[in-house]
């Protein structure tokens, strides 16, 4: 269980999140990742009919560009929730239970990256962190919290 010693910044009523599991949180990466290849699939096709070969250059770039759009988008504009997240009824927040702002959202997907560099160590470390979180949680200072388990207290 997840709980803030503190108010959260916006100076409302703190809530207290019970994390998400690991078995959730991976299956709900396996959808989101899906959905991402599909995505990065259509703008090479795209790409391809009004390019030609010259986009394959850059399809790297494409890829990342295409992966850090997708998360940001529903981390900030959807309530925390991926389509993967929403599956599994989990979502994102600070550190602090507040909603992710752009920034937060970029660097945890550029975290993903960081997460899967060695071996996807990243990744494993949620399996020993007591909050389960992974080195993308860390970096953007977020956990990974059930959805349909909140529950607000208040400091008396």
């Amino acid at each position: 269980m997840m709980d803030e010693k503190i108010k959260n910044e916006s100076g409302l009523p703190r809530e207290t999140h019970e994390l998400a599991g690991l078995t959730s949180r991976l299956l709900a990466y396996v959808i989101d990742m899906f959905m991402v290849v599909v995505l990065v699939l259509l703008v090479f096709f795209v790409l391809a009919l009004v390019g030609g070969d010259d986009s394959a250059s850059i399809s790297q770039a494409i890829a990342l560009a295409v992966s850090i759009g997708y998360h940001w988008y529903f981390w900030t504009r959807r309530d925390g929730q991926t389509p993967g997240k929403f599956a599994l009824r989990i979502r994102v927040v600070k550190a602090d239970g507040t909603p992710l702002g752009d920034t937060d959202a970029v660097i945890r997907a550029i975290g993903y990256n960081v997460s899967s560099f060695v071996f996807g160590l990243g990744y494993i470390w949620a399996i020993f962190d007591k909050n389960n979180q992974t080195w993308h949680d860390k970096l953007a200072r977020t956990y990974v919290v059930r959805k349909d388990n909140q529950r607000q207290t208040v400091d008396v």
